[in-house]
């Protein structure tokens, strides 16, 4: 199966296309961007393109992320700590992001003769992100499967989206995945932040999977009370 990996540099997507370059055929990474304050997860983005031996190519949709007001990705507003699953986190939503970045996805697979586009959507972001969820996934692929009825017939490539963040810590374990050179911290600093919602699932989530978590937090242990929060 010739598959594009819509990748934005961070753990799961990473992984993902390390899966895809196991199992499939690996054409190429896209990724985008879109105004967010964290663009240095582009550079992991490269980089995970560079060790696969595949093209990685960047689309500029920073002019109309600066449509997608309100969020905190792209806004002049406060990443909030905490965990992932709290509310407070909405406000990271980058409203429709999704969605534009597949349609995006598919008309270039569809261009390069591809079999499917592949994302990382997982079951710790239904929670959230209404364009991860399992009847989002299904209703646009659907849609494109119309959208190009009688030029192409892509599919869309979501193996994770039914199980949790430490399953995927698992999977990249076991791909020979390079963690440290992902990117998940929403804030945009030199270094992972350890509070915000992406830094403490990501850190639980090592927990979780029994495996060493090789990144550099500038908070490493404020997880434990976000998650102890977070249950209670």
């Amino acid at each position: 199966m010739k598959t594009i990996v819509i990748c934005s540099g961070g753990l799961d997507s990473v992984t993902l296309a390390y899966k895809v370059a196991r199992d499939h055929e690996l054409l190429a990474l896209v990724s985008y961007d879109y105004g967010q304050r964290h663009k240095q997860e582009l550079d992991y983005a490269a980089l995970a393109a560079k060790k696969l031996g595949v093209p990685h190519h960047i689309l500029d949709m920073s002019q109309i992320g600066a449509h997608l007001s309100g969020s905190a990705l792209t806004d002049d507003l406060d990443v909030p700590d905490g965990h992932y699953a709290e509310e407070n986190m909405k406000v990271t939503v980058v409203p429709n992001r999704n969605a534009i970045m597949l349609a995006i996805g598919f008309g270039i697979a569809a261009a390069q003769q591809a079999d499917a586009v592949a994302a990382a959507v997982h079951g710790g972001d239904h929670f959230i992100y209404p364009d991860c969820r399992p009847e989002f996934t299904k209703s646009f692929e659907a849609m494109q499967k119309l959208a190009l009825d009688g030029y192409a017939n892509v599919s869309l490539y979501t193996p994770f989206v039914e199980v949790p963040k430490d399953a995927i810590v698992a999977e990249g374990a076991k791909l020979g995945v390079p963690f440290e050179e992902t990117w998940s911290c929403y804030k945009g600093g030199e270094k992972h932040c350890g509070r915000c919602g992406t830094c403490v699932e990501r850190r639980e989530a090592f927990d979780l999977a029994g495996v060493d978590d090789p990144t550099d937090y500038a908070d490493p242990d404020y997880w434990k009370s976000a998650v102890e929060q977070a249950a209670s």
